[in-house]
């Protein structure tokens, strides 16, 4: 037997013994019996769709679902009875788990009114394309609100509430426009303010012009200004002030003397000798 013959021979027998191996763990693999490890669990109720903000929940819209009990969700529900025939005070997703913070109490009802915080009230104002920012005031957005108002038949204007939460854009409590950037055309908007405020606003609309300007959600800080009235919106100059002059005395005027009379000049030359001669 030649050494290349030899060579194959235990090449040969290598791969028998290493299939042999590999099928032996395998079949040993395959018998070891699987273990599953028990997950406690516990039964919450989730949406079975997406529900729109003031929806009245009923049984169809929700069910239980199993949920890890190590990761349990504050406030979530244990039976569908305890949130049947209460209103959504957000939009939920749907296989969102319901909690207390996402319904309205028992019997409160849907709609707006349970969305409104205790201490603060609703209020809502007349606006058009212009005043409703071209109708990009939408529900969630945040807004400071002007008023214009001419006494002593000079105009002022000025920022009587800032930085307040739109509750609906006419009858529309949907955040799905304002999600997209949508604007929504309304004539009535509804703020969310406080007893204060909504004093600010009643007389504001009564006794002048409103107008409403779009906040960026991330700018809290409160509007604080002066005011701008037409002469400073103008900003004439002040008129010359008048110079009197007070206790003056004519003063005695001295004329010029007259100019020197013109003289006249002649060159003379004698021989190499050059000089002007003044002719009187």
């Amino acid at each position: 037997m030649n050494r290349r013959t030899r060579t194959l021979v235990v090449v040969g027998v290598a791969v028998v013994l290493a299939s042999v191996a590999a099928y032996g763990v395998l079949r040993a693999l395959q018998n070891i019996p699987v273990r599953e490890v028990a997950i406690a669990e516990r039964h919450i109720v989730v949406a079975n769709a997406p529900i729109p903000v003031g929806t009245m929940l009923t049984p169809d819209m929700v069910r239980l679902q199993a949920w890890p009990a190590d990761s349990p969700v504050p406030g979530a529900f244990a039976t569908v009875e305890e949130v049947v025939n209460r209103g959504a005070l957000v939009e939920i997703a749907q296989n969102e788990p319901l909690t207390a913070t996402k319904v309205a109490a028992p019997e409160a009802g849907a709609g707006l009114p349970p969305r409104i915080p205790p201490g603060m009230r609703a209020m809502s104002v007349r606006v058009n394309d212009v005043i409703g920012v071209a109708g990009f005031a939408v529900q969630g957005t945040r807004v400071d609100v002007l008023v214009t108002v001419r006494p002593d038949k000079e105009s002022i204007s000025r920022t009587v509430v800032s930085n307040v939460q739109i509750l609906a854009a006419g009858t529309n409590t949907d955040t799905a426009q304002a999600r997209d950037g949508q604007a929504i055309a309304a004539r009535v908007v509804t703020l969310l303010v406080t007893p204060e405020d909504a004093e600010r606003l009643a007389l504001a609309e009564n006794q002048g012009e409103i107008m409403l300007a779009l906040r960026n959600p991330l700018d809290v800080e409160p509007v604080e200004t002066k005011g701008i009235r037409m002469s400073g919106l103008l900003a004439e100059p002040d008129p010359e002030p008048v110079r009197r002059v007070v206790n003056s005395r004519p003063r005695m005027v001295v004329p010029e003397p007259p100019p020197a009379p013109k003289q006249y000049t002649v060159e003379q030359i004698r021989g190499a000798e050059r000089k002007e001669v003044i002719i009187k």
